[in-house]
């Protein structure tokens, strides 16, 4: 949406808020109906389920921490795993940020606002700050990000007690929806012939990379190598 110029923090992030409502925070809320389950399985209560999604704020990550928990990993694998797993953040901390940032905006602010950067929030971000006035992106992206954390932290929470009454297929399923709205959420933000480019690369090497190098380098390689191709083909298209 586009907010109106009449500066209003609060207005501004309301209508943060309406967004993520429409139908992003439960998207990925019910992506993380599983962690709750995985946190009782471990026999964590479900305050830390809660807390690890706040905290966290990365549905495979949480997997991990559970999951490694669950395998009687050393705490130090499950940092190191964990951090590898978080790697492919970086690149869209790097590409969000400028749309944030502010004159006099301090490193505190900024640190709490990549904290929020996930997949939902990164790419509702890039679709809908350009069309925001640049002072008012900040209180925009705080409303819509904690908007879909707080639901995220309900679903968490429901999972914890309710996933034991669902069919293994249909909790399992509730996983994949992020990545699904994700892909869907980017093809609807498409603007040239380059976007479609890198998106089609990233499809394809992401599980070609996913088979040769693993280990949370594969999402940021692929995403470097199809989005320089896809940099380079579209510049060359316009000087020609």
């Amino acid at each position: 949406m586009t907010v109106s110029a009449d500066w209003n923090w609060k207005r501004v992030a309301l209508a943060g808020m309406r967004d993520a409502l429409s139908l992003p925070a439960w998207v990925v809320g019910l992506g993380l109906v599983g962690i709750g389950s995985l946190a009782r399985d471990v026999g964590y209560p479900v305050d830390v389920a809660v807390l690890s999604t706040i905290l966290v704020w990365a549905g495979p990550s949480q997997v991990i921490f559970f999951g490694s928990i669950a395998a009687g990993a050393a705490w130090s694998a499950i940092a190191i795993a964990i951090g590898f797993a978080s790697l492919r953040f970086l690149p869209m901390t790097v590409a969000i940020l400028p749309l944030l940032k502010r004159p006099g905006q301090g490193l505190g602010m900024q640190l709490l606002l990549a904290h929020y950067v996930a997949v939902t929030a990164w790419t509702e971000g890039l679709r809908r700050l350009p069309a925001i006035a640049p002072h008012q992106r900040t209180a925009y992206f705080l409303g819509f990000a904690n908007t879909c954390m707080a639901v995220s932290a309900l679903g968490t929470y429901a999972g914890y007690y309710l996933i034991s009454a669902l069919p293994v297929p249909l909790a399992a399923g509730l996983l994949c929806l992020t990545p699904i709205f994700f892909l869907a959420s980017l093809a609807a933000g498409v603007r040239h012939r380059g976007d479609v480019v890198a998106m089609a690369l990233g499809l394809t090497l992401a599980p070609l990379f996913d088979r040769l190098i693993g280990g949370g380098f594969d999402l940021i390689i692929a995403g470097l190598i199809g989005g320089s191709v896809a940099f380079a083909w579209q510049r060359r298209r316009r000087a020609a």
